[in-house]
C-alpha cells in the first residue's frame, strides 16, 4: 500500500476503530447491568455507525477508510475465522452427523430463501437472510455480502434482525429442555443446529449440562465450515449471473480470496501447525477486525433504507428461524437417544 493511499485511509480508520471501542465499552456495561452479553459488540458498533451517519454528514474524507475497514479488514477477520475449526473436530463427529448437519443447512438456505422472497424482499437480502439462518449468524452474513455484491443497506437489515432472533434463540430454546422431555444430547444438537453463534451456543446449551454443551459447540462448528462450500457455490452463480447480463468477471473472482484463505487456515490447525495459544490469539483478532468492520457498515447504511424492509426482514427472518427449529427438533428426536 503506497503512503497516498494510506493517508486516504487513516481518517475513516480511525473514526471506525472509535466507534468499535465504544461498541466494546457498551457490551461491557450491558454485561455488568444484565449479567449477560445479550447484544454483541458489533451490533453495537453497528447501531453507533449508523447513529453517526444519521447525525452528522458524512465527512467525504473518512469514506476511502470505512470502505477499507468494512471490506478488507471483513476479509481478513473470515480468514482468521478458520483457526476455529480442524479436520479432528469434523472426524469426532462421525460421518452420518456431518451429512445430516449439511443437508439441514442445504435445506433451511433453500426454503428460507424462498420465504424471504414471497415476502417481496430482494434476491441479496433474501440470500442474506437465509444464509445468516442457516450456517452462522452475522458470520455467514457478512462472509456472504461481498460474494453477491449485497449493498451495505441490505447487510445491516439482515444482522439488525438475526441479532434479535439470536437473543430470543438463546432464551427461548432452554423451555424446550424444560418442557419438551428432551435429552441433554438431543438438546446440545439442537442448540448447535439452530443457534447463531458458538458463544450463543454456550448460553443456550449450558443449562443443559457438559453433554450438551461439547455437542452443541461440535455441530456448531460443522455448520460453520458449510461456510466454505456455500460461499463457493454462489462465488460460481454469482459469475454466470454476471457474463448472462454482460457484466464483466474472471475466474479468480468466482472463489473469494478469503474463502481460499479461510480453507487454508483450516489446513493449517488440523496439521498442528497452530499452536493452541495462538488460536485463541487469532480467534480474538478476528473478532476485533469483524466489530471494526461492522462500524465501517454502520457509517455507510442509509437508516431510511433499513426502515422500509423492517416488518418484512423480521417476518422473513423468524419464520426462517422457526422453521430451521422445527426441523431440528424432529431429526435430533427421532435420531438421537435422550
Amino acid at each position: 500500500m503506497q503512503s497516498s493511499q494510506l493517508r486516504q485511509i487513516v481518517p475513516g480508520l480511525v473514526m471506525c476503530v472509535l466507534v468499535a471501542g465504544a461498541a466494546y465499552v457498551l457490551a461491557r456495561i450491558q454485561h455488568a447491568l444484565l449479567g449477560a452479553g445479550f447484544l454483541e459488540a458489533l451490533v453495537f458498533a453497528i447501531i453507533i455507525g449508523i447513529a453517526i451517519r444519521t447525525i452528522f454528514s458524512q465527512q467525504k474524507s473518512w469514506q476511502p477508510g470505512i470502505s477499507f475497514s468494512s471490506k478488507t479488514l471483513l476479509e481478513i477477520a473470515i480468514v482468521l475465522l478458520g483457526a476455529s475449526i480442524s479436520f479432528a473436530t469434523i472426524r469426532s463427529a462421525g460421518l452420518t452427523l456431518i451429512i445430516a448437519v449439511a443437508a439441514i443447512v442445504t435445506m433451511s438456505i433453500y426454503v428460507s430463501f424462498a420465504v424471504a422472497r414471497l415476502l417481496g424482499l430482494s434476491p441479496r437480502l433474501s440470500m442474506l437472510i437465509a444464509c445468516g439462518n442457516s450456517i452462522c449468524g452475522n458470520s455467514a452474513i457478512v462472509a456472504v455480502a461481498p460474494v453477491i455484491e449485497a449493498n451495505s443497506d441490505e447487510v445491516a437489515s439482515a444482522l439488525a434482525f438475526t441479532a434479535v432472533l439470536g437473543v430470543a434463540s438463546v432464551l427461548l430454546l432452554p423451555l424446550l429442555y424444560v418442557y419438551a422431555g428432551m435429552g441433554a444430547l438431543q438438546y446440545g444438537a439442537l442448540t448447535g443446529l439452530t443457534v447463531y453463534a458458538v458463544p450463543q451456543v454456550l448460553a443456550a446449551a449450558t443449562p443443559a449440562g457438559l453433554l450438551a454443551v461439547q455437542t452443541g459447540t461440535v455441530i456448531k462448528l460443522l455448520r460453520v465450515l458449510m461456510l466454505g462450500p456455500v460461499i463457493f457455490t454462489l462465488g460460481i452463480l454469482q459469475g454466470k449471473a454476471a457474463r448472462r447480463e454482460g457484466r464483466a468477471t474472471s475466474r479468480r473472482n468466482l472463489v473469494p480470496w478469503f474463502i481460499i484463505g479461510f480453507m487454508a487456515v483450516v489446513v493449517l490447525r488440523s496439521l498442528g501447525l497452530i499452536p493452541l495459544e495462538i488460536v485463541t490469539i487469532l480467534l480474538t483478532i478476528s473478532s476485533a477486525l469483524t466489530v471494526i468492520a461492522m462500524a465501517g457498515l454502520g457509517l455507510s447504511v442509509d437508516i431510511r433504507t433499513v426502515a422500509s424492509a423492517g416488518g418484512r426482514v423480521i417476518v422473513a427472518s423468524s419464520i426462517s428461524l422457526l422453521l430451521l427449529v422445527t426441523v431440528s427438533y424432529f431429526v435430533v428426536i427421532s435420531a438421537l437417544q435422550p
